[in-house]
């Protein structure tokens, strides 16, 4: 039987303390200063730890906020700034998504780690599958969007901070975008979410190509899908539930909440490779994700699995792609089938189901 606000279940704790000690904290803190050439500024860096450590006593997540103002449940509640350009700059990527006279845009995203720009030292066949799709797309007349997630790996930086969960606690507590980074107090900044939030708000169609890594995602496209849940039933308003706070949360959940997908209605493709095993399995998945926020998949054409050097050695693996020449036109026609889908939708051909209510929210 379902329950009403007021029997919102208790809040579940008892996990052992995180808290770090003052000489673990500066421990820590200065491994990223373990160059020598620091240590003429060991002084400065001291003062500079007990600033951090007053930070992190104090969990201080946003040290610069402003009043929510107009437009939220509590206006007076104080937003982090970071988190408020965020949302400006989803808010306007959305806005041209939704303007019927913008150009078509399709976001293409590479997710393999591989970079010939740090410890493998050579590009990979995922970025060289995407620069065929990206020339499709872009001949098309579509404006395109790139996305590698191997910056991820190469850049100084560029992060994509874990998913905490939030959504298990209770939906509203996952905040749309993803109100959990930066935190300051916990060194977690520099979070590239922020940036990659509003390439999917102002996509209408998104290919996304990836390798295989252990039967599953690599891991920068798992980070990447993990925090992308906020898009599926994200609360808009972190004032309704006053930051983070698990009660009010799971009382604004059991009062109806309509779990609203921000990002539905877009056209999707995968292409997926490998070299052993799990092309299927990971297609299926990422198909099935993509379901999942109500974006629209671009036909048989576009939702492609396949192997390159099969079990040949990694050594060769370009020269293999090299020689399947088939698997270049086969990324080339998910590009075309993205393309042609987000045509469709734009002129009105929405899928047989979009008028259909979901029986079942999550």
């Amino acid at each position: 039987m379902a329950m009403t606000p007021e029997q919102a279940p208790s809040i579940r704790r008892g996990q052992p303390d995180v808290q770090l000690s003052r000489d673990a904290f500066a421990e820590r803190y200065r491994t990223a200063f373990s160059d020598p050439a620091f240590a003429a500024e060991d002084t400065a860096l001291e003062r500079l730890v007990e600033i951090a450590w007053a930070a992190y006593l104090q969990g201080l997540k946003a040290p610069l906020t402003r009043r929510a103002g107009d437009g939220y449940a509590d206006p007076d509640h104080e937003l982090s700034l970071e988190w408020l350009q965020a949302r400006a700059a989803i808010d306007a990527a959305q806005a041209r998504q939704r303007d019927a006279c913008t150009p078509n845009r399709i976001l293409l995203i590479s997710a393999s780690p591989r970079s010939e720009h740090t410890c493998p030292g050579e590009m990979s066949k995922s970025f060289r599958l995407l620069e065929a799709a990206r020339a499709v797309i872009t001949g098309s007349g579509c404006e395109c969007d790139t996305l590698e997630l191997s910056r991820v790996t190469a850049e100084y930086g560029r992060n994509i901070h874990p998913c905490k969960g939030c959504v298990s606690t209770a939906m509203p507590l996952c905040h749309w975008p993803c109100s959990c980074y930066p935190n300051h107090g916990l060194g977690q900044t520099q979070d590239w979410m922020a940036d990659i939030y509003p390439l999917w708000a102002a996509a209408h169609g998104v290919l996304i190509i990836t390798p295989v890594h252990w039967n599953q995602a690599p891991s920068v496209l798992k980070l990447m899908i993990d925090r992308l849940v906020c898009a599926d039933g994200g609360n808009p308003d972190p004032t309704s539930t006053h930051g983070k706070t698990p009660a009010q949360a799971k009382s604004l959940e059991l009062a109806d909440w309509d779990y609203p997908q921000h990002l539905a209605g877009r056209a999707f493709g995968v292409v997926v490779h490998g070299d052993t095993e799990g092309t299927q399995t990971l297609r299926r998945c990422l198909v099935d994700w993509l379901h999942g926020m109500g974006l629209v998949d671009a036909g048989s054409a576009a939702q492609l699995d396949r192997y390159i050097g099969y079990y040949e050695p990694y050594a060769t693996s370009h020269v293999a792609l090299d020689a399947d020449q088939a698997m270049f036109e086969e990324t080339r026609n998910a590009a075309r089938a993205v393309v042609e889908q987000v045509r469709r939708l734009r002129a009105g051909q929405a899928a047989p189901d979009a008028k259909l209510k979901r029986t079942r929210a999550k």
